[in-house]
């Protein structure tokens, strides 16, 4: 079966749609106890301040998927690069193409703004999306490791 995909940027206004894709998303990841955003404070960051964008997949008109991105900068590239912090496609509309759909749009963006990667984390259990990605020719950066300062350690570290 045919289905006709299309994307279209996040607007003012979709706060909740995306709550909805973080809380899925939260839930897949076993996560959901972390879930503090509000639609208030998503309009704030992604609308007023522009802290990050979001894309949406659509699979025959019906928002199914989202994929949340910033930009970052290598010092050894010279350029920027969009860093994936979240793509979810819904599960009833798994399977469409609607994560390759995402993913190809972020690359495309790479190449019209002449950036200089494409990268994300993912969980190491989660065998089903690291073959996805492997497939893409995506390569694990296996010699790093991710840090993390958060809550109360991290107001010790700003007050210190």
């Amino acid at each position: 079966m045919a289905y006709e995909i299309t994307f279209r940027p996040a607007e003012m206004g979709d706060e909740e749609l995306i709550l909805g894709f973080i809380r899925g998303l939260a839930e897949y990841e076993r996560m959901s106890g972390e879930v503090v955003a509000t639609p208030g404070l998503l309009r704030e960051q992604l609308f007023d301040k522009g802290a990050a964008k979001v894309v949406f997949a659509l699979c025959d008109g019906v928002e199914a998927g989202f994929a949340l991105y910033f930009y970052n900068f290598s010092t050894f590239l010279g350029r920027a690069g969009i860093y994936l912090e979240d793509l979810y496609v819904l599960p009833e509309y798994r399977g469409r193409g609607l994560g390759l759909g995402l993913i190809k749009y972020l690359a495309r963006e790479c190449s019209r703004l002449s950036l200089g990667r494409l990268e994300w984390s993912c969980l190491d259990w989660n065998r089903p999306s690291i073959d996805f990605y492997l497939a893409l020719g995506a390569k694990p950066q296996d010699e790093w490791t991710a840090y993390r300062v958060t809550g109360e350690a991290l107001e010790r570290l700003a007050e210190g």
